[in-house]
């Protein structure tokens, strides 16, 4: 089992930023690529972000390429998502999740509680 809690979210002004933070606890956190989604009203959740067991390697939805910075730190057992010039359609709920990474992120059913983020234009 692994269990995931974020933290971060909050208002914030459109052009603003937010960081986003999960601690994991649990099996081998360095064993899991780790992923961030995110979920708004009445649509599906989908993948924001994602970054491999080492690091190395990340993957962003084009939604939000230049802007969302995925990083994470094995020592700590946490992963962090910076989110610059935020626009108001990035209100959601944002999830973290433990998964692989093989050509594409595979989740996991290992989430987060979520932490809301609202973007007021």
């Amino acid at each position: 089992q692994v269990q995931l809690v974020e933290s971060g979210g909050g208002l914030v002004q459109a052009g603003g930023s937010l960081r986003l933070s999960c601690a994991a606890s649990g099996r081998t956190f360095s064993n899991y690529a780790m992923g961030w989604f995110r979920q708004a009203p009445g649509k599906e959740r989908e993948l924001v972000a994602a970054i491999t067991r080492s690091g190395g390697g990340t993957y962003y939805a084009e939604s939000v390429k230049g802007r969302f910075t995925i990083s994470r730190d094995n020592a700590k057992n946490t992963v962090a998502l910076q989110m610059n010039s935020l626009k108001p359609e990035d209100t959601a709920v944002y999830y973290c999740n433990a998964g692989t990474y093989s050509s594409r992120y595979y989740p996991y059913d290992y989430w987060g509680q979520g932490t809301q983020v609202t973007v007021s234009s």
